[in-house]
């Protein structure tokens, strides 16, 4: 029986961080379980007892070997609600203000397969394979750059990765 059916709701906290050099971005290509594909920037699931800037720290330094010092933002949130799955996620995104070192990709999670810094042309080309909640969001921010922080909301309908149904809300 499924947790939907059942009644339980997995709800989870997710942070990402946005590394600029320059106006170049950092992405990393993320290889799932299904074997899809998809691009974002380094981030991942906040642990029990952790802050969100601590899992971003800890996330980013194991996705690419930089390590961020000093964070600013969020720059915007976004809320994806799994309706047909009783899944509820949420991201906050945050700016790398002063980061040090090189890529390496050392992530114990073995996701993370590669990753770079793309200028705009770039990224909008890579973000085409990543779900919406991740693809939108990110190109708005990129594109405006606004001092207020951005808020995105998005109903996801399905059970099935390949048949979602993504409504912006």
């Amino acid at each position: 029986m499924s947790e939907a059916a059942t009644g339980r709701v997995r709800d989870w906290a997710v942070a990402g961080g946005v590394v600029l050099r320059g106006e170049r971005l950092l992405l990393v290509r993320n290889r799932r379980r299904n074997d899809s594909v998809e691009w974002s920037t380094p981030g991942g699931v906040v642990d029990p007892g952790e802050t969100m800037l601590e899992a971003l720290g800890r996330e980013v330094l194991e996705e690419t070997g930089i390590q961020v010092s000093l964070w600013e933002g969020p720059l915007y949130e976004i809320t994806v609600d799994f309706a047909d799955l009783g899944w509820l996620m949420r991201v906050e995104v945050h700016r790398a203000v002063n980061w040090n070192g090189e890529i390496v990709l050392e992530d114990p999670d073995g996701i993370v397969e590669h990753a770079d810094f793309y200028d705009s042309d770039e990224c909008e080309a890579r973000l085409v394979q990543s779900p919406r909640w991740v693809r939108e969001p990110l190109l708005e921010w990129c594109h405006q750059r606004p001092e207020e922080m951005l808020s995105f909301r998005y109903e996801v309908a399905g059970t099935e990765v390949r048949s979602l149904t993504v409504t912006r809300l």
